[in-house]
C-alpha cells in the first residue's frame, strides 16, 4: 500500500465536481467581472479552471474585496476567529447583491 496523497486537491471529489449539465468552461462574462474595493463577494470554486484557485477550504465563504494583485483580486475572508487574505482570480468569485 502506498502513502495517501498530500496534494492541493485531495479529498475534494464532491466540492470540485461538476454536474454533467454544467460541464465545460464557464461563460466569458464570468471571466471578466469588475469588482470594486469594499464590495462583497463569495468564493465559489470553478473546477474547470485550475489557475488562481484558492484553497478548497474557503469554498462557499463570503468576504470583502480589499485590492487587486495583477489580474487577480485580494479578498478578506473570516476563517475561524481570524481574517485571512486570499488571492483569487475572478472566475472563482461571485458578486453578492
Amino acid at each position: 500500500m502506498g502513502d495517501t496523497s498530500k496534494g492541493f486537491r485531495r479529498r475534494t471529489r464532491k466540492i470540485l465536481g461538476k454536474r454533467s449539465k454544467d460541464a465545460g468552461l464557464a461563460p466569458l462574462t464570468r471571466t471578466f467581472p469588475n469588482f470594486k474595493v469594499g464590495e462583497r463577494a463569495a468564493v465559489i470554486l470553478d473546477p474547470s479552471i485550475h489557475g488562481g484557485m484558492p484553497h478548497p477550504r474557503f469554498n462557499g465563504k463570503t468576504g470583502t474585496i480589499t485590492g487587486m494583485l495583477g489580474s487577480s483580486y485580494m479578498i478578506r475572508v473570516r476563517d475561524g476567529g481570524k481574517y485571512k487574505e486570499l488571492v483569487s482570480r475572478p472566475e472563482h468569485l461571485r458578486r453578492i447583491r
